[in-house]
């Protein structure tokens, strides 16, 4: 009975150090699936309702893996950070050797998951895991890290495809740079929340090489984005209503960085929570689209 007590009192560290209890992250992961599942259905006409599963749990399981690797990772740095000094690695809440052995499950339960489709969807989970484990170590040694985390972010897009077993064609490469381009984009307002510490630790992000620059920056990104998924859904052949997703999509951009404009970290937070709704509008046009 202790042990069972003694278990259940890690349940709130593990959830918070997976993030489980803050969405917004694995709805920015899913959004993006979720569109590359439907052009790659649509493609090859029909609907797999267990790829769907199997990409759902997926993307939540790896994020939440992502997350404690980061932890790990950045355990020293976060301490001083005002947005991650309460983490639970960080304030030594959940050990080292706890922490890791949750990741192990996570990535366990993820690669059982990924070997339920193709072999062809199993290389690339090794790519999406590799990205996975560099990015952090990125913001030691590059102003550009979240280069590493788009292109691990947008590795569901082409598994997506594999999965379908469908070609690697322009539409997955129109998705997948456009995802990173609006991972670049929301990203890097989550950077400018925490570009004051960063500054004083040493640690580097594209809020920091971009400086005043910063949301023009981001609207660019936000504008290649908007640009490439709108390509995919014309090269789809989409209907004309897919295009409400994209001016939608424009629209939020524009209320974003209203938010952001003051630059605050409360601003830049908020700008940054409501970017999940970018990708959730483009997912509802391109279900218009295949109307």
């Amino acid at each position: 009975m202790c042990k069972i007590h003694a278990l259940a009192s890690y349940i709130p560290l593990w959830i918070q150090v997976t993030r489980l209890d803050r969405p917004i992250g694995w709805m920015v992961l899913l959004w993006p699936t979720w569109i590359a599942l439907t052009l790659a259905g649509f493609s090859a006409n029909e609907f797999k309702l267990d790829t769907w599963v199997i990409f759902t749990l997926g993307v939540i399981i790896t994020r939440s893996a992502g997350c404690v690797i980061n932890d790990l990772t950045d355990r020293k740095f976060d301490k001083h950070v005002k947005r991650t000094q309460a983490r639970p690695i960080t304030t030594g809440n959940l050990s080292v050797k706890n922490a890791l052995a949750v990741t192990i499950i996570l990535l366990i339960t993820a690669f059982l998951l990924v070997l339920q489709t193709n072999q062809q969807t199993i290389y690339l989970s090794f790519i999406a895991l590799g990205l996975a484990i560099v990015y952090p170590w990125l913001k030691r040694i590059t102003f550009w890290p979240q280069i590493g985390l788009a292109l691990a972010f947008s590795m569901a897009i082409p598994m997506s495809f594999t999965a379908y077993e469908q070609p690697i064609s322009r539409i997955v490469w129109a998705l997948f740079f456009g995802n990173v381009a609006w991972t670049m984009a929301y990203d890097t307002l989550y950077a400018m929340v925490d570009r004051d510490d960063d500054l004083l630790i040493g640690v580097k992000s594209t809020a920091i090489v971009f400086g005043r620059y910063d949301l023009f920056a981001v609207g660019c990104f936000q504008l290649i984005a908007i640009s490439c998924f709108g390509y995919a859904f014309w090269l789809a052949k989409l209907n004309p209503l897919s295009v409400l997703g994209i001016f939608a999509a424009f629209g939020l951009t524009l209320r974003q960085h209203a938010i952001a404009g003051s630059r605050s970290r409360e601003a830049c937070f908020e700008a940054f929570l409501k970017s999940h709704r970018f990708g959730a509008v483009l997912f509802l046009g391109g279900l218009l689209g295949m109307l």
